[in-house]
């Protein structure tokens, strides 16, 4: 293994060195006059504002305004930006995972191992997931665990996007866009800043669309009649002195998606033609207050306090079947409010030494309501009320050291203290269950990083880091007080070379990780009775290796970017039994013994975890003069296919294809107004977006539309 990593390595940077000299060469030939440098590009995941150049982690950091060019209104598609990103969306949540580490398992109890950020707050981790992006200031996802900062839900990885602040003197400044396409597509969406002398101003923005269906729906169904949704953002900035700043924002999303429909994996036809004889439905709705208060000492430490206050209601109804014929029906309607506060104190920058102290609570508590929880099959009805709450506790420091002659060391701790507790009751055909049950999980993560930048242009650097994401509660089944699962370890080895290039045009980024995965949360058939499905833990590791590799550039008025991730794993030794598998007979998870039915899933690949990622942007300003800028622009995001099961059966639809992306858009500019020409999946490829419960969920398929924005 570390021989591959060795010369992973090296053929990555032989890679990097050698593109550099091509693009040098381009940029003389230009001529001066044409160069235009690449900005720096700041990162805060790590409670400070630093270059990414310079900041040992993996990620992939865009602005507002690269974010829209390239495409993404939603998290679905930051697969297609990123390397090593995969997101399966099955409607009323994602498996949204980061080097095969996330999520698989559809449940509340199972966490999230990529958590979303929205302003300074973690949001709902398993909900909620189609909050669209606008008005954006910067989205940074990060690759491999987060243990210091974000501590447990970060094992992958995590997201964090940053919407536009109000400007203190910054004017009456602002858009207003407006767009239409096909499927009978209208959206508009702008942002107006509001200030108010010179200690206050305040930002307002909104996005709101709709469109028709997707899906040509037959049988004797009810719902899918397109997509309405409208968001609204307040933000308000108080500075009353240079040390104090007070900023709040506070935002709402009512999301009427109509629903999810679906097909059985085993059809062959078109993904958007199926029959359904059931409700059909899918409305979210959600509202978030953030409030981040910074103060600033004499010496250059800051104090900062981020509060946060969600609370959402998620609806969904569906065909289980996916068939006109078909009994199966679901249906839920979920409450989630989410507390958080956290307090940090951080040093100065201008010191050798630099520390960061930190303290964090949060409570998470989901509400079934009665009678809104029901599966619905031949046998009857399977219902759930109840409450789940959550607590979670945590302090966290890191201390950076500037050791001299180029080196730095980092070293960041994190200690959490989280419970989960079932309130509930199940009604399973017939048959009452109650379940009052705790358990609690603490974990101590981290991350030792060794740095050096060898000049200005070239930074190295090489860390462990650790991740931990909590256990949870199995929902009872007639069987008695079900065990529960145990929470999942990550620990993270990686190097990675940061260079800039061509006088400032071109920068890489390149690293090597090796993964050691403890106690992966899968679902299996139950050990001593398998009908029964339970999550329970892969009692031995999963090895998950791989490199990554970025790339901008800016010569003259052409940029491009791209990104690179190839990944590989092999689980530990697991015994198992499909759960979609009637059988019957023990099967030890350590043991076996091995059977057609208890299977041995020692050597499989990770669920999420697609061997190839890559994606490329590039661009074109064509200057016409009198204010006349036209930019064509093409992205295109590959992602190699992927198991969605540990079981690999393919007969079951267990593979989910390949996806290849090209989106495309040409922007006129003139003046204060812009107008776009844009076309997404333009191949119009018919792919599995996500796999769950038996059933098929397709991506978005092609679609055009125009877009025109004036900026005041």
């Amino acid at each position: 293994m570390k021989k591959i990593l060795l010369v992973t390595a090296i053929a990555v940077a032989q890679i990097a060195w050698s593109m550099p000299a091509a693009a040098q060469a381009e940029a003389e030939g230009r001529g001066a006059s044409e160069s235009h440098e690449l900005d720096e590009i700041v990162v805060t995941a790590e409670r400070r504002r630093s270059n990414l150049q310079t900041t040992p982690i993996a990620a992939t950091v865009m602005t507002g305004d690269k974010v829209a060019a390239s495409g993404v209104t939603i998290v679905d598609q930051l697969q297609f930006i990123s390397p090593s990103a995969t997101v399966n969306n099955f409607g009323q949540g994602i498996d949204f995972n980061i080097r095969g580490i996330g999520k698989a398992e559809h449940n509340t109890q199972t966490t999230t191992g990529v958590i979303t950020y929205r302003d300074g707050v973690a949001t709902f981790p398993g909900y909620f997931t189609a909050e669209p992006y606008y008005d954006i200031a910067s989205v940074e996802i990060l690759r491999g665990p987060q243990g210091t900062f974000v501590g447990q839900n970060a094992t992958g990885g995590a997201v964090f996007v940053t919407s536009q602040d109000p400007v203190i003197n910054g004017g009456h400044a602002g858009y207003i866009q407006a767009g239409v396409g096909d499927f009978n597509y209208f959206g508009a969406q702008g942002a107006i800043n509001l200030p108010a002398g010179d200690k206050f101003a305040m930002r307002a923005a909104f996005d709101a669309g709709q469109r028709d269906s997707y899906y040509d729906i037959s049988g004797p169904y009810t719902g899918d009649e397109g997509v309405q949704t409208g968001s609204a953002r307040l933000g308000f900035l108080w500075e009353p002195s240079a040390s104090l700043s007070v900023l709040l924002k506070a935002d709402y999303n009512y999301l009427d998606l109509s629903g999810y429909p679906a097909d059985p994996v085993s059809e062959n036809d078109s993904l958007f033609v199926m029959g359904a004889n059931a409700d059909i439905h899918g409305l979210d709705r959600f509202g978030r207050a953030v409030l981040k208060v910074d103060y600033e000492f004499g010496n250059g430490t800051s104090l900062r306090s981020v509060t946060g206050y969600q609370e959402g209601r998620t609806e969904y109804r569906a065909d289980l079947d996916g068939t006109s014929v078909g009994t199966a029906i679901f249906g839920d309607a979920v409450d989630e409010v989410i507390f958080s506060q956290e307090i940090n104190l951080i040093s100065s920058d201008a010191n050798a030494f630099t520390w960061i102290l930190g303290a964090y609570y949060q409570e998470d508590e989901y509400t079934f309501p009665p009678g809104e929880f029901y599966i619905g099959t031949a046998a009857g009805f399977y219902r759930l009320d109840g409450t789940n709450p959550k607590k979670t506790t945590a302090v966290f420091g890191q201390v950076g050291i500037d050791m001299g002659e180029a080196w730095a060391l980092e070293i960041g701790a994190r200690y959490s203290d989280s419970s989960t507790t079932n309130h509930i009751n199940v009604n399973q055909y017939g048959t009452p269950l109650t379940q009052d049950q705790k358990a609690s999980y603490s974990n101590l993560s981290g991350k030792v990083s060794l740095n050096y930048e060898a000049n200005e242009h070239h930074f190295l650097y090489a860390f462990v880091a650790t991740g931990f994401r909590p256990g949870g509660l199995n929902v009872p089944v007639g069987l008695g007080e079900p065990a529960p699962f145990d929470e999942e370890k990550v620990t993270n080895y990686e190097i990675g070379w940061k260079a800039g290039w061509a006088d400032g045009h071109l920068r890489t980024q390149v690293n090597a990780f090796y993964n050691d995965y403890e106690n992966f949360q899968v679902t299996v058939g139950y050990p001593d009775i398998p009908v029964f499905g339970f999550e329970l833990n892969n009692p031995n590791s999963t090895e998950i290796y791989g490199f990554e590799a970025q790339l901008e550039a800016v010569f003259g008025a052409f940029t491009l970017d791209a990104g690179l991730g190839w990944l590989q794993s092999s689980l530990g030794e697991f015994y198992a039994v499909d759960p979609r598998a009637i059988s019957f007979g023990a099967c030890d998870p350590l043991t076996g013994p091995a059977s057609t039915a208890c299977i041995n899933l020692e050597g499989k690949d990770q669920t999420y975890a697609p061997d190839l990622t890559f994606n490329i942007g590039m661009q074109y300003d064509f200057t016409m003069g009198e204010g006349n800028t036209l930019s064509p622009r093409i992205n295109y995001g590959h992602v190699s296919e992927q198991w969605a099961t540990l079981f690999q059966n393919e007969a079951r639809g267990d593979l989910v294809e390949a996806r290849d992306i090209l989106n495309a858009q040409v922007a006129w500019k003139l003046n204060t107004f812009v107008t776009t020409l844009y076309g997404t999946n333009l191949t119009d490829q018919h792919y599995v977006g996500a796999i769950n419960s038996g059933l098929r969920f397709a991506g978005s398929p092609r679609q055009f539309g125009l877009r025109i924005a004036k900026s005041f």
